[in-house]
């Protein structure tokens, strides 16, 4: 019986540390929930988000035109183990394959992903500036050379 209650007693300390130890660092990422818009000279560019579970969001890069949609990118937005990662899927590049970026900083505002090992880019982020606007940035290395992307995006639908 003490064998049993030691068990027990054990296991629960053991969960309790983890749960309490464990980060779900999706949930600062909700604001992005909802589609945004990023125009240029060129038309725009659209990235929406959703909601998949607790643990996963789904987004999608694409522009409009005429009545076809032109898909660039899906992404998923994954809680694993106490990390959150961005995993993009780019059409003809990695050979179609999914890239996984690793969450270095957060905030209530802020999120940064890192994956130094990728070609370009190593560095995604996202900054919200208010509820209706964010800066989606691409940063990195490529040919020896800094290289930077700006996207200044307004919400133009929310899905929550």
């Amino acid at each position: 019986m003490k064998a049993r209650v030691f068990f027990a007693t054990t296991v629960w300390v053991v969960l309790s540390s983890w749960t309490i130890n464990y980060e779900n660092h999706i949930e600062k990422a909700e604001w992005l929930i909802g589609t945004w818009e990023n125009k240029t000279s060129r038309g725009s560019i659209y990235e929406t988000w959703s909601k998949v579970n607790d643990t996963e969001f789904s987004g999608k890069s694409y522009a409009l035109k005429e009545r076809d949609t032109i898909l660039f990118e899906s992404i998923r937005l994954v809680q694993e183990e106490g990390t959150l990662f961005y995993i993009p899927t780019v059409k003809k590049q990695n050979a179609g394959l999914p890239v996984r970026f690793a969450l270095k900083v957060t905030t209530d505002t802020t999120l940064v992903f890192e994956n130094p090992q990728h070609d370009f880019p190593q560095v995604i982020s996202y900054t919200k500036i208010d509820k209706t606007h964010l800066i989606a940035e691409i940063s990195g290395v490529k040919n020896g050379q800094a290289r930077k992307q700006v996207f200044p995006m307004q919400k133009i639908k929310s899905l929550e």
